[in-house]
């Protein structure tokens, strides 16, 4: 079956109300883009705010009647003219695996392979995670992803416990399981996140392993290890909740932190932990920094 796909700026228009009219006309999947090249790269915690330009992609199948889903737009926001939008035709395809054509295995440190579908990996070592991203964020390609990866490659993880903080896609949370673990609670604000990573402990047969969790404040205990790749604003506000999760005497990874903001990060946690040199890579024009310690005693 071919689709039709309505694509519109949302401008002012309230994006929750737009959505409802898409539903109710059928849209069989609603995606959200950057209509003005202004990322938001650092959200508040508790937040999914929109970009400041905004534009709505809605899917439906032929028969879908878009005149009328324009003239109940019109209606409901009383404009006599919608914002810029066009109608297109497109054939079938399997769009949730489009990603997979840019995605092949990675390898990070010595034994983390991140791989998409059935992709066969030649090392007869290898640690494979099977991943699906779905609509979260978190494949590896980022450096900070990578740089999380690179350092629980580096960990003795056998037995252990985890917590991923801000967990996306659950990437870091799997890999440490299949690194050893024996058990990790993935939490993050975001509930295609939540989807996303239950989907891909399923793939990865550790799901009777991992508790993904909505609420950070409903997640229990404390653990032998902690990562948070949550970016350097959110990481410096949550300093005392997320270090009151590591026990004592154990590991806390941060990423998400931008060079600059490296001594601000280190400030925030320094009544608790005790940290390793900075690691630091470039991406983008951007060099970013994963922040490794161990917690105070007592």
């Amino acid at each position: 079956m071919d689709w039709r796909q309505f694509v519109m700026d949302l401008e002012t228009l309230n994006s929750d109300r737009v959505e409802e009219i898409f539903t109710r006309h059928g849209a069989q999947s609603i995606t959200y883009t950057d209509a003005g090249d202004k990322p938001v790269l650092e959200p508040a915690p508790g937040e999914t705010p929109m970009w400041s330009e905004t534009r709505i992609c809605g899917l439906f199948t032929p028969d879908a009647d878009l005149a009328k889903l324009q003239v109940d737009l019109r209606v409901a926001f009383e404009i006599d003219a919608l914002p810029a939008h066009e109608i297109t035709e497109l054939e079938n395809r399997a769009w949730e695996r489009e990603w997979l054509q840019d995605f092949g295995p990675m390898r990070f440190g010595e034994r983390v392979w991140i791989c998409p579908g059935d992709s066969v990996v030649n090392d007869e070592h290898a640690v494979v995670v099977r991943l699906d991203p779905g609509l979260a964020f978190g494949t590896g390609t980022h450096a900070t992803t990578a740089l999380c990866l690179e350092w629980l490659d580096s960990l003795s993880l056998d037995g252990k416990s985890m917590l991923d903080y801000g967990c996306g896609s659950g990437v870091l949370a799997i890999t440490a399981l299949k690194l050893g673990c024996s058990q990790a609670v993935a939490t993050d604000i975001d509930r295609q996140a939540i989807q996303a990573t239950n989907d891909n402990a399923t793939h990865n047969d550790v799901r009777d392993r991992l508790a993904a969790v909505l609420n950070a404040d409903d997640v229990n205990g404390d653990f032998d290890v902690v990562v948070a790749n949550i970016l350097a604003g959110p990481l410096i506000e949550l300093a005392e909740g997320i270090t009151g999760r590591v026990k004592s005497g154990c590991l806390l990874g941060l990423s998400g932190i931008l060079s600059e903001q490296v001594g601000a990060v280190l400030t925030a946690y320094a009544p608790w932990i005790d940290f390793d040199e900075p690691v630091k890579r470039e991406q983008g024009g951007q060099i970013w920094a994963r922040l490794t310690g161990r917690r105070t005693e007592g």
